[in-house]
């Protein structure tokens, strides 16, 4: 049992989280399973939340974004690879946008799975900006949905510490840092 004085981070807990955690972090109950990771990278916040705040940036360092479609200024449609390759939908509504601070946003009703979250720009100083991401979601096929998504490496808490590291990587360096063939360096080796 989590004591009241406890200082450590909501997404530690065990025992799952209440709608009231989740508020506490600013983020919809839509979903059971909470995570948070986080990174530093040494570029000024209003930067990295205008690069994070134009979506279709994302697919360029999130590995499991088929597509993001824009439908307004609040609302987008995201096309994400699923476990088993299978891939899976869902409709999302910006709920909260403080430019150079925060984005939160909440899966509306219907979808495929069901999520919320928070990303969040933290001046460090000298050592640029903390970059956190705290997702609330429920894994689609449940338990075996879960075990499955780890295995296939399509989890979202794997997935969100290799999201922060290629952005930190493309922020800093403008280009991320890969082992694996493009699809269009294997055609152009094929020609």
């Amino acid at each position: 049992m989590t004591d009241a004085g406890d200082d450590a981070p909501l997404s530690t807990k065990k025992d799952g989280h209440s709608s009231q955690d989740a508020a506490s972090l600013g983020l919809e109950a839509r979903g059971g399973d909470l995570l948070a990771r986080s990174v530093t990278i040494n570029r000024p916040k209003a930067e990295l939340y205008r690069f994070w705040r134009d979506f279709s940036n994302l697919p360029k360092i999130m590995d499991n974004i088929v597509r993001i479609d824009v439908i307004d200024q609040q609302t987008s449609h995201w096309v994400v690879k699923g476990p088993g390759g299978k891939e899976v939908e869902w409709d999302a509504t910006i709920t909260q946008d403080l430019p150079d601070e925060a984005i939160a946003w909440a899966s509306k009703d219907a979808s495929d799975i069901s999520n919320s979250g928070r990303i969040e720009f933290r001046d460090a100083g000298l050592r640029g900006t903390v970059v956190t991401a705290t997702i609330l979601y429920d894994a689609p096929a449940g338990l075996i949905g879960k075990a499955i998504a780890k295995l296939s490496q399509r989890e979202p808490g794997i997935q969100a510490r290799r999201d922060l590291r290629r952005f930190k990587q493309l922020m800093e360096t403008g280009e991320i840092a890969t082992n694996a063939r493009t699809r269009k360096q294997h055609e152009e080796e094929m020609a």
